[in-house]
């Protein structure tokens, strides 16, 4: 097969692992920086192009779009599913999925339990809105954060009024979340492959951090996961379209919440904790999808 795999850096530890995951099935593998693809359209005529030459006999594109990128990686990802390529992640629910506040809306909808949000533009009753979480303390969110970065652990009553105000006047989007205390500091990443999980890890935050991100710190171990787990995961996988994810949980007194579920996670933390060759599983899920 002919595989693409979109990715604004080739030399990051889950664009090589998919690579080489490819290459020992010998498949054929091009690294293209999505950003750098022209989309042109014409009646019965979909065109991507990248520095100028039109990119065809492709089989299957494997995408790994940044959030900075989301729009524009969509677009992308949309011409080439119209032209009838196979995809490992569909334009919707990339969209769906990487907007926080979009995501949580639609899998409590669908009854799966997330931690308490609340999102306002109305700064006079930021007050009354903070009094309505139990604890002392709110997690604040920028929507389109990653990595930890826009997450802000703050003292509802002395913090978190300025804090949201400073956020508006600033236009950056954010929301309002209860702070699960005896999750203390970490959480469980469960990576997903084609309605199945292949692993699972814990990460736990640094001293004196309560972000679990190993980007910021955070140390990860394999963790096994409940019936429980494991069934409100694929569930959230499912009801926002995705073949490939992450889903981010924590581990509450009222059983497991959903936090986030990415849907261009990276390999790096789940490969070397687990061991699991993940990449491999991802072309697998190729192999077996292209020759249907």
């Amino acid at each position: 097969m002919n595989i693409v795999i979109l990715s604004r850096n080739p030399a990051l530890y889950s664009t090589q692992s998919l690579a080489r995951a490819a290459r020992r099935r010998h498949h054929h593998v091009r690294i293209i920086d999505y950003n750098y693809c022209d989309i042109i359209i014409e009646e019965n005529n979909l065109v991507v192009s990248h520095h100028g030459q039109v990119l065809q006999d492709i089989d299957a594109i494997i995408p790994r779009i940044g959030s900075s990128y989301t729009n524009y990686g969509a677009a992308i990802i949309r011409q080439f599913e119209e032209k009838g390529i196979y995809t490992t992640l569909s334009s919707d629910a990339l969209l769906k999925a990487r907007d926080k506040l979009s995501c949580s809306q639609l899998l409590a909808a669908k009854g799966l339990a997330v931690p308490k949000t609340i999102v306002s533009n109305n700064n006079i009753i930021y007050e009354h809105l903070l009094s309505t979480f139990k604890e002392d303390k709110v997690v604040i969110k920028l929507i389109n954060g990653t990595h930890g970065i826009g997450v802000i652990l703050a003292d509802k009553e002395a913090q978190a009024g300025s804090i949201l105000e400073a956020f508006n006047k600033n236009k950056q989007k954010s929301m309002i979340q209860e702070y699960i205390s005896e999750s203390k500091g970490s959480d469980i990443r469960i990576f997903v492959v084609d309605g199945e999980v292949v692993g699972s890890m814990k990460r736990q935050a640094k001293p004196g951090e309560f972000r679990s991100n190993l980007h910021r710190g955070g140390s990860s171990k394999v963790e096994p996961i409940t019936e429980k787990e494991k069934e409100v995961a694929l569930k959230a996988v499912k009801y926002l379209g995705l073949k490939i994810a992450g889903v981010d949980m924590l581990r509450s007194k009222r059983g497991p919440l959903i936090l986030e579920v990415n849907a261009s996670p990276g390999l790096e933390g789940i490969e070397t904790t687990t061991r699991i060759d993940i990449a491999g599983k991802i072309i697998t899920h190729i192999e077996r999808n292209i020759s249907k």
